[in-house]
Formats: C-alpha cells, structure tokens, sequence
C-alpha cells in the first residue's frame, strides 16, 4: 500500500495541482510553486512549502488570494464564486443556518471590516463557531492593515491545513 504523500510525490504537475490547487482558495499557483520541493518527506513539510510560497508571493499575489475568500455568512445562492469547500466549511460553522439577527451582525460587521480594510473577513470557520466568529470579526476591527494581511494569511494556513488533511485522507482511502 503507497502513502498519500508518495502518491502526492507520484502526480504529474497537472494533477498535482489540481488535487491540491484547492488548497488555497481559487489561487493554484501556491501549489504550483510548491512543486519545485518535490518529493515531499511528510504532509507537514508539504504545507511548510506551500506557507513559504503562500508568505514570499507578492503583495499583489497575497492581497489576490485574500480577495479570493469568500464573504462569511452571505445567502446561499449569492455567491457564485463560492467553493465546493467553502460552503461546506461555512456551514460546519452553522453560518448557513443565521437568525435574521445574526444575519445583519454579520452583514454589518463585514461591511465595517470591507469598508476599513478591503478584504474579507478570513477565518479558518472549521475551527470556529458563530459566536466566536462575531468575536473575531468585531475584535480584529481594531487592527491596522498590516496586522490585518497578516492575520488573514494566518487564517488561511490553517484553512489550507485542514484541506490538506481531507486531500490526503481521500488519497489515503484510495490507495
């Protein structure tokens, strides 16, 4: 039986980047360049890779997959650009399920935040819940840009991880 990492090893360029493109929202590039470090040890030195090329990309590449997230909490249906994973990430959170309440907190804060900083709201929402996420959003409102860019590019690593570990848990299960 192969490992998920020797078969991720094992893809050529276009299907590696296909299975693991995803990774980082609309923004396959980061996989691309990260096949430069093939083979691959481990799942966990595959996302170091792919972090330092998320972390060296361009400030117009960083502030492109930023952009590339989703709004959190918009009605379904109202986001065509909205991921297979995204959706399923949001609802995990139970942002699918608002009170009318709840909907205009979220619609209100990721106006505040869209207004302030001209990106997203980025949080890894698998690792969240509603109330925390409110948290988040009204507490990060205080941060300047920079602090905010580099928040979200945290946020994103950890979506990126836990999306990693569902690519090669489906790998693994077909090996």
């Amino acid at each position: 039986m192969t490992s998920a990492i020797a078969r991720a090893n094992a893809l050529d360029e276009a299907g590696f980047i296909e299975l693991f493109g995803p990774m980082f929202e609309h923004s396959p590039w980061v996989a691309e360049r990260a096949l430069d470090h093939r083979p691959f040890a481990d799942a966990a030195h595959m996302l170091r890779v792919m972090d330092h090329e998320m972390r060296r990309a361009t400030d117009m590449e960083q502030m492109s997959l930023i952009r590339a997230h989703p709004e959190l909490a918009r009605r379904a249906g109202m986001d065509p650009t909205l991921t297979d994973a995204s959706a399923a990430e949001q609802a995990s959170a139970g942002l699918d399920r608002l009170t009318p309440e709840e909907f205009a907190r979220f619609r209100t804060l990721n106006e505040d935040y869209a207004a302030k900083f001209a990106i997203p709201f980025i949080i890894c929402v698998r690792l969240s819940d509603k109330a925390r996420i409110l948290e988040e959003m009204a507490r990060r409102l205080a941060h300047d840009p920079d602090t905010e860019i580099g928040a979200a590019l945290d946020e994103i690593a950890k979506i990126a991880a836990l999306r990693q570990a569902d690519i090669l848990g489906r790998l693994e299960e077909t090996s």
